[in-house]
């Protein structure tokens, strides 16, 4: 089995919802744009339709997955952590203003504050 993602699937889900992806996989999509909002809610109505694509169990592990990594990226990047690859002077991979070890670095133009 082959496992990662195509480009021509990176490129659906900029518009998921308007795309020849499968129900399922646009159902599990739905369920990660909420869970990865500001106030993350999932009403009843939104619960039936994830119950016609997934059993409770698969719900659960994909809720579990979800908002692990959601948490993670938030982590990392409170943290200010970098990918080991980055170095020194390039553009930041994100927002990190942090500034406590070699991996965590205030982006140059801040560094003078």
């Amino acid at each position: 089995m082959s496992r990662g993602a195509t480009e021509d699937l990176v490129a659906k889900l900029t518009d998921y919802e308007h795309s020849d992806l499968s129900e399922r996989t646009k159902a599990a999509l739905r369920l990660a744009d909420r869970l990865t909002r500001e106030t993350p809610a999932v009403d009843e109505a939104f619960y039936d339709d994830l119950r016609r694509h997934f059993s409770d169990d698969q719900i659960l592990d994909l809720g579990m997955t979800i908002t692990f990594a959601s948490g993670w990226q938030r982590f990392i990047e409170a943290f200010g952590i970098v990918p080991d690859r980055w170095r020194d002077g390039a553009p930041p991979p994100f927002h990190a203003l942090h500034d406590h070890d070699s991996k965590l670095r205030l982006p140059p133009t801040l560094e003078s504050r």
